[in-house]
C-alpha cells in the first residue's frame, strides 16, 4: 500500500511549509511534489489522507518509560499494571525505549523484553536499556556489553541510579566499567551504547559521573542522565557537561513543567540539540506530546523550538537513524496534528494507522480472543486521555 498526505503543513521536525509526502513500504518515499498521474499508470493501490488543517511531524519517541509499571514503593498494592500499546500511541508515541527502575526483583530483564518484543509485533518501534538502579546492572546474557551485541532491542544501559538513598553509591570503578562495556558494546553493534543515569535528589547530583570522567578514560557522551530538571543546581551542572564534554540531557515531563526548564536550558546555554524530553511513565500516561502542546500553546515557543526534544534529538543521541525525522528514508511515522489546537488526528507507525480520526485502532493482540472488559481512570487530574489503557 502506498500513503499519499497531501494538504499538510510539514515540520521535518524544521518547518518545510505545505508539502506532500508518499510513504510506501513503512517508509517515507518522498517530500515534495508528487505526479498523481504517474502513481495511476503504476497501477498500484493507494490512499490519499487529506492533511489540510494539520501540521505533519514526526512520531514521537519516548526513551524513559516504565513498561512494566512502577515498583511500588509504599507497598505491593501500590504496583502499577504494564503499558499498553493503546496508551502510547493516543499520546504521538511511535517508539518507545522501556526500562527497569529500583525494583529488578519482580519487574525483571526477561519479562521487560518480553514486553517490547510484544509492542514490536503490535507495529510500535520498541528497544530497552538493560539493567536498573544497581551495578553490576541485571543484565539477561551476564553482561551489558553482551546484551548490547546480541540482543536487538538493547540498546545501552540503565536507568543506573546516582545520588538517591534508593541505591548505595557506586563505586567509581564499577560505574566506569560499566561506561566502558556500554560503550564498546555500542561501537560494535552500531547502537548508542549509553549509560542512562537516573539523577536522585541527593546533593551529590551528577558529581558521581564527573568523578568517573576525572579518574578514568571515559568520555562525558558515553552517559545519558535523566531527571536532571530537580533543581536549577542540577540542571546548571547538567548544562555545564554538555558545553563542556557533549553530554547529552534528559528531562522527564512528571511534574508538567516542561517549558520552564527548556526556558532555562536555552537561557543559560544549553546546546539545543543535546536536550530530550521522556514521560517517565509509570503511574502516570505518558505525558511528552501534551508538555510539547503546553509549551507552544501556553508558553510562547515556536513548534520548532520543542518538538525536536521528543524526535530528532532523541533519534540522534539513541542512533535511531530512520526515526525522528520526516525526510526520504526515514520510517513513516508519522503525526498529524490540528493547526491551533494540536491535537491528534492521525498517528501512524510504519506507514499504517494507529490512530485514526483521534481513534485507536490499533489493539493488544490477545484481545481479539478476550471477553474481559477492563478500563482503568486514574483519580488524579481527571486521569489519562480519552480512551486509555485496554
Amino acid at each position: 500500500m502506498l500513503t499519499l498526505i497531501e494538504g499538510g503543513r510539514v515540520y521535518a521536525p524544521e518547518p518545510c511549509g505545505v508539502q506532500p509526502m508518499l510513504l510506501a513500504d513503512g517508509h517515507v518515499a518522498k517530500v515534495g511534489p508528487i505526479d498523481r498521474d504517474a502513481l495511476e499508470r503504476l497501477g498500484a493501490e493507494y490512499e490519499v489522507i487529506d492533511a489540510r488543517g494539520c501540521i505533519v511531524a514526526p512520531g514521537l519517541i519516548d526513551p524513559h518509560v516504565h513498561l512494566l509499571g512502577g515498583s511500588g514503593e509504599t507497598g505491593f498494592a501500590t504496583q502499577t499494571p504494564e503499558f499498553f500499546i493503546s496508551e502510547m500511541v493516543e499520546n504521538g508515541v511511535t517508539t518507545i525505549v522501556g526500562t527497569l527502575g529500583v525494583d529488578t526483583t519482580m519487574k525483571t530483564m526477561a519479562g521487560l523484553l518480553a514486553k517490547v518484543k510484544a509492542l514490536k509485533e503490535q507495529g510500535l518501534n520498541a528497544f530497552c536499556w538493560t539493567g536498573g538502579y544497581d551495578l553490576p546492572p541485571a543484565s539477561i546474557l551476564g553482561s551489558v556489553r553482551d546484551d548490547i551485541l546480541f540482543i536487538e532491542e538493547v540498546i545501552g544501559a540503565g536507568e543506573i541510579a546516582i545520588s538517591d538513598t534508593r541505591a548505595l553509591p557506586h563505586d567509581p570503578r564499577e560505574l566506569a566499567r560499566c561506561a566502558v562495556h556500554a560503550h564498546v558494546g555500542g561501537m560494535l553493534a552500531q547502537k548508542a551504547g549509553l549509560v542512562h543515569v537516573h539523577v536522585g535528589e541527593a546533593d551529590s547530583r551528577l558529581d558521581p559521573v564527573v568523578r568517573v570522567l576525572d579518574e578514568f578514560n571515559v568520555e562525558a557522551d558515553w552517559f545519558y542522565p535523566t531527571h536532571v530538571e530537580r533543581s536549577e543546581k542540577l540542571m546548571g551542572q547538567a548544562i555545564h557537561l554538555a558545553q563542556t564534554g557533549g553530554m547529552p540531557v534528559d528531562v522527564d515531563v512528571v511534574e508538567r513543567d516542561l517549558y520552564k526548564w527548556v526556558r532555562h536550558w536555552r537561557d543559560h546555554g544549553g546546546p539545543p540539540h543535546l536536550l530530550t524530553a521522556s514521560s517517565d511513565a509509570s503511574m502516570n500516561h505518558p505525558a511528552v506530546l501534551g508538555q510539547l502542546r503546553d509549551c507552544v500553546l501556553e508558553h510562547g515557543f515556536a513548534l520548532e523550538q520543542v518538538l525536536p526534544l521528543a524526535t530528532k534529538n532523541t533519534a540522534r543521541i539513541l542512533k535511531l537513524e530512520e526515526k525522528g525525522e520526516i525526510r526520504k528514508g526515514c520510517a513513516g511515522d508519522i503525526l498529524l496534528l490540528e493547526e491551533g489546537s494540536l491535537e491528534l488526528v492521525h498517528v501512524l507507525s510504519h506507514g499504517q494507522f494507529v490512530v485514526r480520526d483521534g481513534q485507536v485502532v490499533r489493539q493488544e493482540k490477545w484481545l481479539r480472543d478476550s471477553d474481559r472488559h477492563i478500563r482503568l481512570d486514574g483519580e488524579k487530574d481527571g486521569g489519562g486521555p480519552p480512551g486509555g489503557g485496554a
